[in-house]
Formats: structure tokens, sequence, C-alpha cells
């Protein structure tokens, strides 16, 4: 009860209006009779306020937040690696991310607001939506974003009708060095027309990984809101979390797409394990 009284006293409307009616009182000549209805009008205020259940559930979450903001120092390089991921993502697809992150935050007030009007609801189910496993799924859904962003500057860097033209090209003129009978130009030409059949095959695979990464993208995002809705809806703490386990645990081919295009993505170089996504502090990071 204590934590609640002290919030409540220190909140900067009260000092105000308690610390300017000691002072009137103080000034007034009459301090021995007004300080006394003072302090009882506040210790009201503070009694009432503190026995609020919204106001109490708030306050624990105020804490548990700032809980783990102590412990996220820690991990700071954790953090620095991660803004630096967004900040490589294109616009759209910062946009995207964020907005899915910010969907998680609007669910768990929402159970936050519904826990507070339900008798002996306990503070720390409104904060159940954040879990490992739902960093877990952000994460890939994020690595994901970054393969898109890779593949779409390798296909925009050349087309396939122009690697289709270079393929006939070499084939043409490997033909024609072959009824010349012309060995060292025939060898060579070999050579070249193996690397443009490569580079199409490439290019065409490229293609059919795009497209596998958007669809992923889109089965990840609605799974990922269909998740924190239920959890909100059903109000379960332990159901949510295990849902939201079994989920990115499902995810092992999606994952191994990820690592095959790590070329192209720069994953490499990044975070191997998933951060604390909706715990950390992204205030550098803003939707260009």
């Amino acid at each position: 009860m204590l934590k609640y009284i002290k919030h409540a006293f220190l909140f900067r409307w009260n000092m105000l209006f308690f610390l300017g009616g000691a002072a009137f009182a103080a000034m007034s000549g009459h301090g021995d009779a007004l300080l006394p209805i003072l302090s009882g009008v506040e210790l009201a205020y503070l009694v009432g306020l503190s026995s609020i259940p919204r106001f109490r559930t708030a306050i624990d979450a105020k804490l548990a937040a700032e809980g783990r903001g102590a412990v996220y120092e820690a991990t700071g390089p954790a953090q620095v690696s991660l803004q630096r991921m967004l900040e490589a993502l294109p616009p759209l697809s910062l946009r995207r991310f964020l907005l899915l992150r910010q969907r998680c935050f609007e669910m768990r007030d929402i159970a936050s607001g519904v826990q507070g009007k339900m008798a002996g609801a306990s503070s720390s189910d409104a904060d159940s939506i954040r879990t490992p496993a739902l960093d877990k799924l952000l994460f890939l859904f994020l690595k994901l974003l970054m393969s898109q962003a890779g593949l779409d500057r390798f296909l925009k860097s050349t087309s396939e009708p122009e690697l289709t033209a270079r393929l006939k090209e070499v084939q043409t003129r490997l033909a024609a060095a072959q009824t010349a009978k012309d060995e060292r130009v025939t060898r060579s030409l070999q050579d070249s027309l193996a690397d443009a059949q490569l580079r199409l095959d490439n290019y065409q695979k490229s293609t059919k990984d795009a497209d596998f990464v958007a669809v992923e993208l889109d089965r990840i995002e609605t799974k990922i809101k269909a998740l924190i809705e239920m959890g909100v809806s059903r109000q379960d703490p332990d159901l949510f979390s295990t849902q939201v386990t079994a989920a990115a645990e499902s995810m092992a081919q999606t994952e191994d797409a990820v690592k095959n295009l790590q070329s192209l993505s720069g994953l490499s170089d990044q975070l191997a394990e998933p951060p604390a996504i909706l715990n950390a502090d992204l205030g550098k990071v803003m939707v260009r």
C-alpha cells in the first residue's frame, strides 16, 4: 500500500496543490487551523486514489517496466544491434514493423483496462503480452523484412529479360564458334554460357524466395495479431504464453529460409538471439 501512496503523493498536480496549500496556510496566519484540514484532505486523497484498481494496475506496470529497463541496460549492445537493423530497413518496412509492435502495446493497454475493472485481477496478467516467445516472433518478422529488403535490392539490380537475352546471345556466339571449329573461343563461350545460365537460375530462385518471404511476412504478422487479440479476449496469461511459444517453435522452416538469405540481408553480422524487442527503447528510431 505504501508504494501506491508514495506515487499518489508524488504526482505532480498533487504536489502542486499540497505545497501551494501549505504555503498559503503558513502565510495566512492561521496555519494551526488550516494545516490539519489540509493534511486531512491530503490523506483522504492518497488513501482514496491508492484504493482504485486501475491506479494500482498502472503503478504496477510502471514499476515492472522500470525493473525491466534496469535489466536491459546490461544488454546495451543488443539494443544497438537492434536499432542498426531497424535503421537499415526501407521506410515502408520500418513503418510496418513499428506498427505491429505498437499493436502489441495497444492490446496490452486494453488488457490492463479490462483487468483493472475485474475484482481480484492480477496486475501481472495485463503485462503477460510481453513474453520471450513473442519477442522471438517479432524478431523473425524483423529478419524477414531485412531479407525482403535485400532481395528487392538484388532483383532491382538486373532483370530476367536482360539475363535471358544475355544467355541467348552467348548461345548464338557459341554455335557460331562451334561451326567455325575454333576450340579456344568455344571453350571460353562454354564457360560464359554456364555462368549466364547460373545467373538466370539464381535470379529465378531469388524471385521465388521473394514471393515466399512476402507470404511469410503476411502469415506471421496475422499470427502475431491473432495471438495478442486472443490473449486479451480470453484473459488467460498461461494459455496465451503457451500459444505464443508453440507458434514461435513452429517457425523452423522460416528460420532456415532466413539463414539461406543472410548474404543478401546482412543478418550474418547481426544478433543471433532474439533481443527484448517489446522492452527495447526505440526512441532513436523514427519512421522516415
